[in-house]
């Protein structure tokens, strides 16, 4: 059985957070989007805890379920150095106990959605490895409240403790990633950390996991890699459209090479903002591989599909426009991945043409990227070939992409990545 999932989410229990973070719309986007399974995020938080309860019924040990939208138990903790960990929970008895083995290192685990911590990375995930939580670092790569942005390794922040997953954060993929060999033993999770439930955010990142039940114990073995789960497919943003892709000023946001920014003592020329450095110029001083873990599963770079909408009539992305060419294409294939990843760009192209063909160019990564950097998100263009040619001209196509924008050799779609159909 295949299953997307977004495991990393807020409730409106944390800071800058929309209101409608609640179980019942994160149960309705969720099913607009496509998602069979949704972290609660925020489960340490007593009151989002009473929410889930009343809303969503236990159907197995750490396992929901409202609408037909399956709850795993989830959360994020920031330690003393402000880096930010995922927790997954086997049930709600060991939240509660974690809950009060925290209290004594928190001011605000009972008011504050994602609480901070007076306790190390390795404490932390000691504290989870002998309760048998699931944990791996948050976005893992950002410049904020990262692993990366405090270490130069798993073993200097975890040290002997074990975490079982790192998550990429929409600013990196599977490829940059595995550029760092230690991270090879592990699964990596692609997950929207959204603050809204809007499907532009709620499962902007996904994993596609085959498993035999929805429940986290299965989960949890595809997390494992044990009794042949697996995630069969990590989905997410291209990582040059993130806010920190580039080293960038984060004021003007002038792009800088790494030896420009240092020159400048990080310090911008320009307007006498800072410069932060980029996700991928932080990767490549930290990589010491060029090989690949041989059971790593594909990347599919994607976008919302109200952003691929919005970029097509150039309209904003939550106008009425925009809403109604969604709309349609959620009542002709039913959600947002069944557009995006699995329907044939001949049958898109009944409900809007010049959608399916930028759908076309997103899973062929023939879309000119405007890369982001010091806090301000890429921007994507349609090569005028492709808004010129018919769909069935697509596949014989030739684009040629600006130098400096170049996607990777073109990807296949989800059924022939997988050779199955949903």
């Amino acid at each position: 059985m295949l299953i997307d999932a977004d495991l990393h989410i807020h409730s409106h229990y944390s800071k800058a957070v929309s209101k409608a973070m609640t179980i019942p719309n994160l149960s309705k986007n969720a099913r607009f989007k496509g998602l069979g399974v949704v972290g609660t995020g925020d489960i340490l938080n007593p009151d989002w805890e009473r929410e889930l309860l009343k809303y969503a019924g236990k159907v197995d040990e750490g396992t929901y379920e409202l609408m037909g939208i399956r709850f795993l138990l989830t959360a994020e903790v920031e330690d003393r150095e402000r880096v930010h960990h995922v927790l997954i929970f086997p049930s709600i008895e060991t939240v509660r106990e974690m809950r009060e083995r925290l209290k004594p290192y928190s001011s605000d685990i009972e008011t504050e959605g994602r609480p901070h911590l007076s306790l190390s990375a390795s404490e932390i995930a000691d504290l989870a490895n002998e309760l048998d939580v699931l944990i791996g670092p948050a976005h893992a790569f950002t410049p904020w409240t990262s692993l990366y942005k405090e270490y130069d390794s798993l073993k200097e922040a975890y040290g002997d403790a074990k975490i079982q997953f790192l998550e990429l954060g929409l600013s990196a993929d599977s490829e940059m990633a595995d550029v760092i060999k230690a991270h090879h033993k592990l699964t990596y999770l692609s997950n929207s950390d959204a603050h809204s439930p809007m499907p532009h955010r709620l499962g902007r990142e996904f994993n596609r996991f085959d498993v035999k039940e929805v429940t986290f114990e299965e989960i949890r073995k595809a997390i494992l890699k044990r009794g042949g789960r697996k995630i069969v497919l990590n989905a997410g943003l291209d990582p040059r459209l993130g806010k920190y892709h580039l080293t960038a000023c984060s004021r003007c946001y002038t792009h800088y090479s790494l030896s420009e920014a240092k020159a400048f003592r990080w310090k911008c020329p320009r307007c006498g903002g800072r410069i932060k450095k980029g996700v991928r110029d932080r990767i490549l001083e930290l990589a010491d591989t060029d090989e690949r873990p041989k059971d790593r599963p594909p990347y599919l770079r994607l976008a919302p599909l109200a952003e691929i909408i919005a970029m097509v009539i150039e309209k904003g992305v939550e106008t009425k426009a925009v809403r109604l060419i969604w709309e349609r294409f959620l009542r002709e294939f039913g959600s947002e991945i069944r557009v995006l990843v699995d329907t044939p760009v001949g049958e898109l192209a009944k409900v809007h043409e010049d959608v399916a063909k930028a759908v076309w160019a997103y899973r062929n990564e023939k879309l000119i990227v405007i890369p982001g950097g010091g806090g301000k998100y890429g921007d994507i263009k349609l090569p005028e070939e492709i808004r010129k040619a018919r769909v069935e001209e697509l596949s014989e196509l030739e684009v040629s992409l600006p130098q400096e924008t170049e996607g990777k050799p073109k990807q296949r779609s989800i059924t022939e990545f997988l050779g199955v159909k949903r």
